[in-house]
């Protein structure tokens, strides 16, 4: 079987063709590079290096790929750069995913495995999340999202696309490969391990009074490599969930405080932790019901531990403590 992956340089992107190829697909990677790194790319993979708007080059991609499926990654992902500049947003994660989705229909590749998020939802009205609980968006960055889902309801009512939609909560962790190297950094455990490795650095922790049992922030981790184990799950088994979302966490949280206390223990460096005010939007728990992956996907995480998650982050980082650049 044949898949492309968009995005296929990022992060989640690398590590969900990293996985496919072990599992046998076929897959080419198709990245501008503005966000992504081409040395994340394994060499197994074919790499294109090209834009979403180029509808051109798409069509020629396609012609030649042959395409089974298709892993949609590549977006504008930074949510505190979705409120100053939305236009940005709504054109590369919406205009330019719909010259994707006409370019699919074309050479008539209609299996999608859409990369959502979490920030659809907005503030939680109920704790876990479901995937049925309303969804509230506070910034454009989730309102491109939910809306790119619901364009694919209506892709999949009138044309027969055929998708599914993973709503990620916090992604971390790394393969033996392959980590997170984001620029700039926004994502917690990497800024925590990065004060690890630099002594003079530390990490900011935004409100320590929230109602929580540490009185900072809780927040639910996944595993990257489980997380492009359940896409594989959501494309072998795509005409039984057609049309579903799915929200992939670990079912479980962790305050900031405690994975900065397991940073401490794995690393055993001092980091150095900033108080700062709560930043505004910020709620104080966000967690996940996966329930639907397991029953509906029967995905099983196999690295729900913080110590698995952060253990495998700080052993990537040891090694490229640089990130791709080295």
């Amino acid at each position: 079987m044949k898949v492309l992956v968009t995005g296929g340089a990022g992060y989640v992107g690398s590590i969900v063709t990293e996985e496919l190829l072990a599992s046998g697909y076929q897959v080419s990677v198709l990245d501008n590079l503005q966000q992504g790194h081409r040395s994340a790319v394994l060499p197994e993979a074919e790499f294109i290096k090209a834009d979403l708007e180029d509808k051109k080059t798409l069509e020629r991609v396609f012609l030649k790929g042959k395409f089974d499926g298709v892993m949609h990654m590549a977006a504008e992902t930074v949510i505190e750069f979705s409120m100053s500049d939305p236009r940005r947003y709504f054109k590369n994660n919406i205009v330019n995913s719909l010259t994707l989705l006409d370019v699919m229909l074309k050479y008539d590749v209609k299996q999608l495995v859409f990369s959502s998020s979490a920030a659809t939802y907005g503030e939680p009205i109920h704790i876990p999340i479901t995937e049925d609980d309303p969804k509230l968006p506070v910034n454009s960055y989730g309102e491109s999202k939910l809306m790119f889902e619901r364009i694919l309801e209506w892709y999949g009512r009138a044309y027969g696309l055929k998708y599914v939609a993973m709503r990620y909560f916090n992604a971390a962790g790394a393969s033996e490969k392959l980590g997170e190297d984001h620029r700039p950094e926004t994502h917690l455990i990497p800024n925590v391990l990065k004060a690890a490795l630099l002594p003079d650095q530390s990490v900011s922790i935004f409100g320590e009074d929230y109602p929580t049992r540490d009185g900072s922030c809780v927040r639910d981790y996944v595993h990257v490599r489980d997380i492009a184990q359940v896409h594989i799950l959501a494309l072998k088994n795509i005409n039984d969930v057609n049309g579903m979302a799915f929200n992939l966490g670990s079912g479980q949280g962790y305050t900031v405080k405690e994975v900065v206390s397991e940073a401490r223990r794995i690393t055993g460096k001092q980091i150095k932790v900033e108080m700062k005010p709560r930043r505004a939007g910020d709620p104080a728990i966000l967690l996940a019901s996966h329930e639907r992956a397991v029953r509906e996907l029967k995905w099983q995480p196999l690295y729900e531990s913080l110590d698995a998650i952060i253990g495998s982050a700080w052993r990537w980082m040891q090694k490229h403590p640089q990130g791709y650049d080295a």
